[in-house]
């Protein structure tokens, strides 16, 4: 009966403050302390004894008592630094007074004539003095109150509330909530501290909404002013705080059987505690980033972002239990890869000297790239392949840029190529010829775009024109497809052949292979796809010395091989630029392949 009286009371405060059309006054504290009183004891009935309607009504009718009741409010929050929240009335004070601003800032917020009031100075302060916004002295309360002993940390002294410590002088890396990043000690955990911490963090998420309510216009180009406070070196607890949500993020384990929601059916005040760090987390983490155009600002910056990701895409691949960890680098790739300077930072030379098992070349950052994405794919496990699609786009979105590849790289793409044109391939799954398209893409745009500079990947192009020819002359009938399908399964082709008499690859010095799946788990992607040493040559590209000038002479002499001509090879390139411009163009068909002989 008393806690029924108690709301009655706080909900007739309500009806005064926003019937009254005069300006209550302000050191009229008897009436201001019904809000913040022992009257309200969890946030739903705060939200509940304040109807939306009523708030806007006093926000357009009577303005001067809403911002009296948030500067108050503001205010209590303020004492209660200053006096360490030492009581058990002082923390009922500050927790009624986070639930009554968590529900008041929205309203705020959606009007634009209120967009100013928070950015501005507390109400009978010195002209002299330095003004500071009212936001900031809110951030500064919450973050101080964070950290506060007793309230939402353990305090790390025996002594009693009148020696409680002076929030203004401890050192909040004491008293960071969870061990893991930058802190060991795990201190012990007390259900009224988590949701202590769980009150203070959702109004401050509720500071950070009002982004929400600028117009989508606005929205790309006006700061959050409130998260680039928080996240300033002006706040010196931000780094204790970020380190802080992520410990406890990181290291919640549900206990049972981890029932989402558990805390709505028994006791559970960590798992609010983890959804409202998780949420600070994201919102302070990605106010700021616009694409990948933040990590581009700087070019020398990126590379050094993608030799890290590239290395452990590439030891991860076999690796089934860091699967997770494999498509969280190449989305990265994936984002970066849209923004011009990216693509562009890619020509740089590569000279570190980072171990890892892949051939050994002279090129580019490129390469590298070309190279990894090629090892993955030909050597990764079967939960891969719905990567494959972004490894290619990636290599889409960059390949305008590729001034040179190597021919180690080209012969890479070529191999893909091969690999994923077979007819029992492409006639496996539905979108299986998607990667085609995508590999013929990549030939497509450095051709029209780069040419000059890929004499590689165009010269590599003409000598596995059977690759082209074969893709043109694909079966399309049921039976001749039947055929390869049943030949696939029949035939079992490793993807790198281990006799002796082929040509093997040198690997990087100091490099080690990838860790191995478990055992029975890991198959290769691409079983019948034949070896690299299988698709070229093993004579050198270009002969040093007229014997082997001769020997190719013979050969073509024997019918065994055919010597082109220059006009022949400058033929045979027009006829691949054509082939790459009609495929842009969607204007491909078997007939057109049958007539564009290579």
């Amino acid at each position: 009966m008393g806690n029924v009286d108690t709301k009655l009371n706080f909900r007739k405060a309500v009806v005064q403050l926003t019937s009254k059309t005069q300006v209550i006054d302000v050191g009229d504290d008897d009436f201001w302390d019904q809000f913040w009183s022992e009257n309200v004891s969890n946030v739903q009935d705060v939200f509940t004894l304040i109807p939306a309607t009523e708030i806007r009504t006093l926000r357009e009718e009577s303005p001067s008592n809403l911002a009296t009741l948030c500067y108050k409010a503001v205010e209590k929050l303020v004492k209660a630094v200053d006096s360490s929240c030492r009581t058990q009335r002082d923390q009922t004070t500050v927790l009624n007074c986070c639930r009554l601003l968590t529900r008041l800032l929205p309203y705020i917020f959606e009007d634009p004539d209120w967009k100013g009031f928070f950015w501005s100075s507390l109400p009978g302060k010195d002209p002299e003095e330095e003004s500071i916004p009212l936001a900031h002295s809110l951030l500064n309360a919450i973050n101080d109150l964070l950290f506060c002993p007793d309230f939402t940390v353990v305090s790390g002294r025996k002594s009693g509330p009148e020696k409680a410590e002076d929030l203004a002088s401890i050192d909040s890396c004491e008293y960071i909530w969870e061990a893991g990043v930058g802190f060991a000690h795990s201190p012990p955990r007390y259900p009224h501290l988590d949701s202590n911490r769980t009150e203070l963090l959702k109004l401050l998420l509720t500071c950070f909404s009002e982004t929400m309510y600028n117009p989508p216009n606005d929205s790309a180009f006006v700061p959050n002013k409130w998260i680039q406070y928080l996240t300033s070196t002006e706040n010196h607890h931000a780094l204790p705080m970020f380190t802080s949500l992520l410990n406890t993020v990181c290291a919640y384990n549900p206990v049972g059987l981890g029932v989402p929601y558990n805390h709505l059916l028994f006791t559970d005040s960590l798992e609010p505690l983890v959804d409202v760090s998780l949420q600070i987390l994201i919102v302070t983490l990605d106010h700021d980033v616009s694409g990948g155009a933040a990590a581009c600002e700087d070019p020398s910056d990126v590379l050094e972002v993608l030799v890290p990701i590239l290395y452990h895409l590439n030891d991860s691949r076999a690796d089934q239990s860091r699967v997770g960890l494999m498509h969280i680098g190449v989305f990265i790739l994936l984002l970066l890869s849209g923004e011009r300077n990216f693509g562009v930072r890619l020509n740089k030379p590569y000279t570190a000297t980072v171990p890892m098992d892949i051939p050994v070349f002279t090129g580019t950052h490129a390469d590298l790239l070309v190279t990894v994405f090629h090892k993955i794919i030909t050597t990764g496990h079967q939960r891969l392949q719905p990567l494959f699609d972004c490894l290619l786009t990636i290599l889409v979105n960059v390949s305008p840029y590729l001034k040179t590849l190597s021919m180690v790289a080209s012969t890479k793409l070529l191999h893909l190529l091969e690999a994923f044109s077979t007819p029992w391939f492409l006639f496996s799954a539905p979108t299986n010829h998607h990667l085609v398209f995508f590999l013929l893409e990549i030939f497509n745009n450095i051709i029209q775009y780069q040419f000059d500079g890929n004499s590689n990947l165009v010269y590599t192009i003409i000598r596995k024109r059977q690759v082209f020819h074969a893709l043109a002359n694909l079966p399309s009938d049921c039976s001749t497809i039947a055929k390869s399908l049943s030949k696939k399964q029949r035939k079992q082709i490793p993807l790198t052949s281990t006799s002796t008499d082929n040509v093997s690859e040198i690997v990087m010095e100091g490099s080690h292979p990838a860790q191995p799946a478990e055992p029975g788990t890991l198959n290769a992607t691409l079983l019948e796809t034949p070896g690299i040493e299988k698709m070229t040559e093993k004579e050198s590209a270009h002969p040093l010395s007229p014997a082997i000038s001769d020997v190719d002479v013979s050969k073509a002499a024997n019918g065994k091989d055919q010597v082109s001509s220059p006009d022949q090879s400058k033929k045979s390139i027009v006829q691949v630029s054509f082939f790459f411009f009609f495929l842009r163009n969607d204007l491909v068909s078997f007939e057109l392949l049958t007539f564009l002989k290579i």
